[in-house]
């Protein structure tokens, strides 16, 4: 389940809507710059990479979501479903744990508010439903280190404090909730990414 996080980061909508328009960023533009892009003409967002896609699979495959395909997005707490994608449902639902986590990501209700608010983004249908994982991915600190060096055990423990089923440097949940073993996320991961590079599809 994702957790809530701090402060908003900022973009650079002008050099979003050039990379967004031409997949590229302008020359001599901040890294941390040329990776935002405009994905709908109001809402600013993230570039897609085959890495941050990969890495995007390899939280749901963590999440429980994965083998669900698309149907992972209107996935509840529990594995129950959900049928609108106008907005997060706020269903809570009582089993191991008692949660409102929905979504491919099981985003909570309030960290789903502030992604939401920070993104610009108006629903909660897939496409906003990655935005809003790599906004979280980024608040952590971890996305230049996973467009730099793939899926490290750093990455994987800064987003254990945003997703419980990831591991801490010390190989446990932040949570006390039950975790995925490092090797396991990082085999999944390459495995993933190779794929995604051998496709021909776009991993927008």
């Amino acid at each position: 389940m994702s957790r809530s996080i701090g402060k908003p980061v900022l973009r650079n909508a002008a050099i979003g809507l050039l990379v967004g328009l031409t997949g590229l960023a302008p020359v001599g533009a901040p890294a941390d710059e040329a990776a935002h892009v405009l994905v709908h003409q109001d809402t600013i967002g993230y570039r897609m990479t085959h890495e941050r896609r990969a890495l995007l699979n390899t939280i749901r495959y963590a999440e429980g979501t994965w083998k669900q395909g698309d149907e992972g997005y209107r996935t509840l707490y529990g594995g129950g479903r959900f049928s609108s994608l106008d907005k997060h449902p706020e269903v809570v639902v009582v089993k191991r744990y008692s949660s409102a986590a929905a979504g491919a990501y099981q985003f909570l209700p309030g960290t789903w508010k502030e992604a939401a608010a920070k993104l610009n983004l108006r629903s909660f249908k897939p496409q906003a439903q990655d935005q809003a994982a790599l906004y979280l991915i980024d608040r952590r600190g971890a996305l230049e280190e996973l467009d730099r060096s793939g899926l490290t055990r750093n990455v994987m423990a800064d987003l254990s404090k945003e997703w419980a089923s990831f591991p801490s440097q010390n190989g446990l949940s932040a949570y006390g909730q039950p975790v995925k073993k490092a090797t396991e996320l990082a085999q999944f991961y390459e495995k993933n990414l190779q794929q995604l590079k051998r496709s021909r599809v776009a991993v927008a």
